[in-house]
């Protein structure tokens, strides 16, 4: 299926359609005192643009594992069902990955070769969670492929139709007998066991950090606590040791690549945005603050 050119216009509608997915999440973790930080690029645009970084099309929260335990069950009771759809594998049984996205509904965004996935779609931030990485060597290498095979086993049903080879195709197609139930609660079992106590480092779970020296997680004091940073105009929770964990993913942070290295927006091949502003979003945020 062809891929959508995203325009300027429609990349920032994005970011707004985005922006209430987040003030969603801080409402929901303010009303229940839930500590989470904004994540990833988008930690990185509140500290250098004090928004969305200007070619960005998505948004990152993270947990912890105790708190994203607290926030789902908050969800049950304070998600905005009639706008909102917290998903993950309990919340819909076709979705595959390894970490959660709240999705906006009424929206539509698939990504190109993923037509074919039956979870449900639409404008999403992904929200990623920390579990404990164990502390020796050889345990933490266990846990690391571990890890992998778990990711290419959930991977199977997309790899198995966009993997470039027929030999991985035919791999993936073997994966994807496996039980995605079983594995979901294999996932469970490793997590509570080493989350039982503190660690070095923590990771997200089944998906790889970015960053050299990242290859098996991070400090894990980097997002012990959180504090309110300035984002698009609203105060988000951030890891108050966010200067550490941003150069331990992309080191000199507050220089912005050159040109042609900006990644630009995905390429669906389906799109479809609600209209909002930021003065309305501004509006809503106020209310609820």
């Amino acid at each position: 299926m062809n891929s959508i050119n995203i325009s300027p216009e429609d990349l920032r509608l994005m970011q707004l359609n985005e922006l209430e997915l987040l003030a969603e999440v801080d409402r929901i973790c303010r009303k229940n005192n839930i500590i989470y930080s904004l994540d990833g690029g988008s930690l990185l645009g509140a500290v250098r643009h004090k928004g969305f970084i200007p070619w960005d099309d998505d948004a990152d929260v993270i947990f912890t594992r105790s708190e994203y335990d607290k926030f789902f069950e908050a969800c049950k009771k304070d998600l905005n069902t009639e706008k909102f759809f917290l998903q993950e594998h309990r919340t819909d049984p076709f979705y595959r990955w390894g970490y959660s996205k709240l999705r906006l509904l009424g929206t539509e965004f698939v990504r190109s070769g993923q037509e074919h996935m039956k979870y449900k779609t639409g404008i999403c931030i992904d929200v990623f969670v920390n579990d404990n990485v164990p502390d020796g060597c050889l345990s933490r290498r266990l846990h690391h492929a571990i890890h992998f095979c778990i990711r290419k086993i959930l991977y199977s049903e997309l790899g198995m139709v966009e993997a470039p080879r027929a030999f991985q195709r035919g791999v993936y197609k073997l994966l994807n007998k496996i039980s995605v139930d079983r594995v979901f609660n294999i996932i469970r079992k490793i997590y509570t066991h080493y989350n039982a106590h503190p660690t070095k480092l923590i990771c997200h779970t089944l998906f790889p950090t970015p960053g050299v020296g990242n290859k098996y997680g991070i400090d894990a004091s980097f997002l012990a606590e959180s504090e309110d940073v300035e984002f698009e105009g609203m105060l988000f929770m951030a890891s108050t040791k966010r200067h550490e964990y941003l150069t331990s993913l992309y080191g000199d942070y507050m220089t912005p690549p050159p040109a042609e290295k900006r990644h630009g927006p995905s390429y669906p091949s389906k799109l479809a945005l609600l209209p909002v502003t930021l003065d309305e979003i501004h509006a809503e945020y106020d209310q609820n603050n």
